[in-house]
């Protein structure tokens, strides 16, 4: 038998792996007829514009 690696990826290649992966923020606009905070292109929650 042929010897096998232990990892298959170093620790540090591991981490820059994981470091491009992350959570974003929601993008959030003022609506136009009420003023509130909404995502961009939804229908606003709090007046249903």
């Amino acid at each position: 038998m042929t010897p096998l690696p232990k990892r298959r990826f170093s620790t540090r290649r591991q981490g820059k792996k994981r470091a491009s992966i992350k959570l974003a923020l929601p993008k959030l606009v003022k609506c136009k007829s009420c003023g509130q905070m909404k995502k961009s292109h939804t229908i606003c929650k709090n007046c249903g514009k």
